[in-house]
């Protein structure tokens, strides 16, 4: 238990930094959640500050979950093995969505999600998360790719043990919480399509 509070406070406070916030704020002075929909993530950056801030945040995401499950797996492999890396990536994924210094008001944890699964899951991971990328692509609504990552990474997650299965099923369930607004506004026709500009469901 020790190790697994360990590699979930790592896994916190390195998920807690926001990129996003800095990114932002750097390139506008603005803070983020003054910014388009105010959601620290890489689309919202992407589409109302620009291309490369966007690209910025998604690298400082993705960076940062791999920080925290490497040191995760330097200082508690011993005692956990490969569980390091589950519950250092889902404790970055708790910092990224509710970071304490922000009122726990953060991102929605797709990046840090899929950073997290493609390493803890591999290949399967990196196949659940490109072709939740595609979906998104092709449909343009972002909570429905969103939420495919982790759905389609549950099969793999319970094959690797039940442990794993339910950390994966719960990261599902906080993709769901932070995507409803989304996903309900998809069933009502009145969700924007990204890359399709003017366009709605």
């Amino acid at each position: 238990m020790k190790g697994i509070l360990i590699c979930l406070l790592i896994g916190y406070v390195l998920g807690s930094f926001l990129t996003a916030v800095f990114v932002v704020k750097r390139a506008t002075g603005k803070d983020v959640s003054e910014i388009g929909s105010g959601n620290p993530g890489m689309a919202n950056v992407m589409s109302n500050v620009g291309k490369k801030e966007g690209v910025l945040v998604l690298l400082g995401d993705i960076g940062k979950t791999a920080l925290a499950m490497a040191l995760a797996w330097l200082a508690c492999r011993g005692s956990l093995g490969h569980e390091a890396l589950l519950w250092s990536g889902f404790g970055a994924i708790l910092g990224h969505n509710y970071p304490f210094w922000r009122k726990f008001k953060g991102g929605k944890g797709v990046a840090v999600s899929a950073a997290w699964l493609v390493v803890l899951l591999w290949p399967w991971g990196a196949l659940t998360s490109i072709a939740g990328g595609l979906i998104t692509i092709l449909t343009g609504w972002l909570p429905l790719g969103a939420v495919l990552i982790p759905l389609f990474a549950l099969p793999a997650a319970f094959l690797k043990g039940k442990v794993y299965g339910l950390v994966v099923l719960a990261s599902l369930l906080l993709m769901l919480v932070k995507h409803w607004p989304g996903l309900v506004k998809i069933l009502k026709g009145e969700e924007e399509r990204k890359f399709r500009k003017g366009k709605k469901a």
